[in-house]
């Protein structure tokens, strides 16, 4: 063996001892405290039997679980990584875990009796599905890693918003919502350790059959061939294995994020540089970082009477390590360009638009939903409801306009077709800092709440601006900023939502854009910030035509880059904040309303942020009414409701880029 198969051990074996050594630690103190003479549980069971068969059957479960399934995720990370050659495959980042948490939301839902179908059949097939789904997305440009990442957490948010509407739909409102999303590793038994015992021992035997194969893959699919290897059936069973050990972690304890992310590129950075090194250290790295991880959580549990769950926490270091990771590809700079309509179309546009939104406007607050008919309510029934439904259809369309107006600011910037608050993660930090807001100060009001969400969304482009550096600006290196960024804020907010309370329901509400808390105060605000911030992006609109040129030629025409840039960045900010406290982080419509403007015929910078805003009222309008008469009697949140079409909307524009 030479030396630089060796080299690599050293490092390797000294970080696994550390971990160890602290996840054993964490154990024992664990134990120390069911044990400890002054502690709650030793003051009720003075003969200890209790205390032993909470050490026994649970706190030395959950231990062996965390193991394990820090294992199983470790190396389904490293397979992910190695066949499709993307260190930023995971399993979280490729949707598989988001499908597999759907597939049982929906069998849970509506078939509850499946004749003994094991739970974990039915998150492989979800998770099958999904990943099935971001490679048809992404087989075009031969699995780019930015595109696969890009594909997957989409495909991840889709698989959220529908899971949140079947658990809306069926009434289990919070419970079910956060039943395996959180990623708990508590037991009761020692079966599902038992259970992903058998599970990681025969993927690891899968994975010494195949290590020959992975080594090859490690080469350009032509090298590959070349050498004998079928390519598409060994990376199909090597996804497939992958796919069944997420699956059986999910469907044991949840979704837990990061941990089949870091351990290979942790291996990686310590010198692994084999496909037989990254596969025997990756489930190691693994195991150890993820019950290291719940030990901290118990302690501070402990310390602070504060159930977190151990999934959520993990996820947190995703956003900071999907940011390191992103900043070493070298990605291409995408297109930004739509054949524009005639001369004569366009002159017809405005007004065929605001007709239509006037149009929408009257249907959301004239048409309702009795027993078995929609149609025309009567004179009374709508004076009535009135006071209910116009304050709602105001504040969404007001921040419907504004999202748009913010989206297309964003995609004339970065010349990328994908750009928008919601997909680059500004929408997310800002309801992260309104929930802050709310926890620490709750007495702030309105205004606290939009001045802290407005910061949070300036907070949220300071990152993304500061982690890709000289390459801010470009289209996807802001995007898988953007990515990284929600997912830290997603992982933020469910720890906060775990404590429960009033505050919980307040965050659940903004998270799924429910218009139910808008009263006339919240509408009329919402209409003048909106129109305050979307007439000064339209004065200087000529700034975002000459930076669609790219490259010098706006500084050498006289823009002053720096500060046009600043500027456009902090309107888009205020604009996100103001829109984020009615619409929620996902809702899209800063995504969809600048391509259907363009589609339409909007070409110039003016007619462009005009066109947008007036079809992000519209749509956000039309999701008012939609949602409304969908699910009679109860009303889904506008927010998650757009999502279910703004997210495919999405997929269907990554396919066709």
């Amino acid at each position: 063996m030479t030396s630089d198969a060796i080299s690599p051990h050293r490092p390797i074996m000294l970080v696994c001892l550390l971990l160890a050594l602290l996840s054993l630690a964490l154990f024992g103190w664990s134990l120390r405290e069911v044990f400890s003479a002054d502690g709650s549980i030793a003051a009720m069971d003075p003969s200890g039997r209790f205390s032993s068969l909470i050490a026994l059957h649970s706190l030395a479960p959950r231990y062996v679980v965390g193991l394990l399934a820090g294992g199983a995720l470790g190396l389904a990370g490293a397979l992910l990584q190695i066949v499709l050659r993307n260190t930023l495959a995971d399993p979280s980042s490729l949707g598989v875990a988001a499908g597999a948490h759907l597939a049982i939301v929906a069998a849970t839902a509506f078939a509850p009796d499946l004749g003994g179908v094991p739970r974990e059949s039915i998150a492989f097939a979800g998770g099958l599905v999904a990943v099935l789904l971001v490679l048809g997305l992404s087989w075009r440009r031969a699995f780019e890693p930015a595109t696969v990442v890009v594909a997957g957490m989409m495909v991840g948010l889709l698989c959220a918003s529908l899971a949140a509407t079947i658990i809306l739909y069926s009434g289990q409102y919070l419970t079910s919502l956060f039943l395996w999303g959180g990623g708990s590793l508590a037991q009761q038994t020692w079966k599902p350790a038992l259970d992903l015992a058998v599970r990681l021992v025969l993927a690891l035997a899968v994975s010494a059959l195949f290590l020959r194969a992975l080594t090859l893959l490690a080469l350009d699919d032509r090298g590959a061939r070349a050498l004998g290897l079928r390519v598409s059936v060994t990376r199909f069973i090597v996804l497939m294995l992958a796919v069944a050990l997420s699956a059986a972690v999910v469907s044991q304890v949840g979704v837990i994020g990061f941990v089949g992310l870091a351990a290979p590129n942790l291996a990686r950075l310590m010198g692994a540089r084999t496909a037989r090194l990254v596969l025997l250290t990756s489930p190691l790295l693994g195991a150890l970082i993820l019950s290291a991880t719940d030990g901290l959580v118990q302690a501070m549990d402990r310390a602070s009477r504060f159930d977190m769950p151990t999934g959520a926490v993990t996820a947190l270091f995703a956003g900071p390590v999907l940011l390191w990771l992103s900043g070493r590809l070298r990605l291409a700079r995408p297109d930004l360009r739509e054949e524009g309509a005639t001369a004569s179309a366009r002159r017809r546009l405005c007004p065929a638009l605001l007709g239509g939104l006037a149009v929408i406007a009257a249907l959301a607050l004239l048409v309702g939903r009795g027993e078995g008919h929609i149609g025309f309510e009567p004179f009374s029934t709508v004076a009535a409801l009135l006071p209910w439904r116009a304050p709602r259809l105001v504040a969404a369309m007001a921040g419907g306009a504004m999202l748009a107006t913010a989206g297309c600011l964003l995609q004339r910037m970065t010349s990328n077709p994908l750009a928008s608050p919601e997909v680059l993660g500004v929408s997310s930090a800002a309801i992260l800092a309104m929930a802050i807001c709310v926890f620490a100060a709750p007495t702030l009001g309105l205004a606290g709440q939009i001045a802290g969400a407005t910061l949070g969304a300036i907070l949220g482009f300071a990152v993304l601006i500061v982690a890709a550096r000289r390459g801010a600006f470009e289209g996807n290196r802001m995007l898988l900023g953007g990515v990284a960024l929600g997912a830290f804020c997603s992982a933020a907010l469910t720890i906060l939502m775990t404590r429960g309370g009033m505050e919980a329901g307040m965050i659940l509400a903004w998270l799924t854009g429910a218009t139910a808390h808008v009263d006339p105060a919240i509408a009329m605000v919402t209409a003048v910030l909106a129109v305050t911030l979307i007439i000064p992006v339209l004065v200087v609109s000529r700034w975002l035509d000459l930076l669609s040129l790219g490259g010098e030629m706006p500084a050498a025409l006289g823009l002053g880059m720096r500060r046009a840039r600043l500027l456009l960045v902090t309107l888009a900010a205020l604009l996100t904040g103001a829109a984020s406290l009615t619409l929620g982080p996902v809702s899209f419509v800063g995504l969809m309303a600048p391509h259907i403007a363009r589609h339409v015929g909007a070409a110039d910078a003016r007619s462009l942020l005009v066109t947008s805003a007036i079809l992000g009222a519209l749509l956000m309008g039309l999701a008012d009414l939609a949602s409304r008469l969908a699910f009679y009697p109860y009303q889904m949140p506008i927010g998650l409701f757009a999502s279910l079409f703004g997210t495919p909307y999405l997929l269907w524009m990554l396919a066709k880029r």
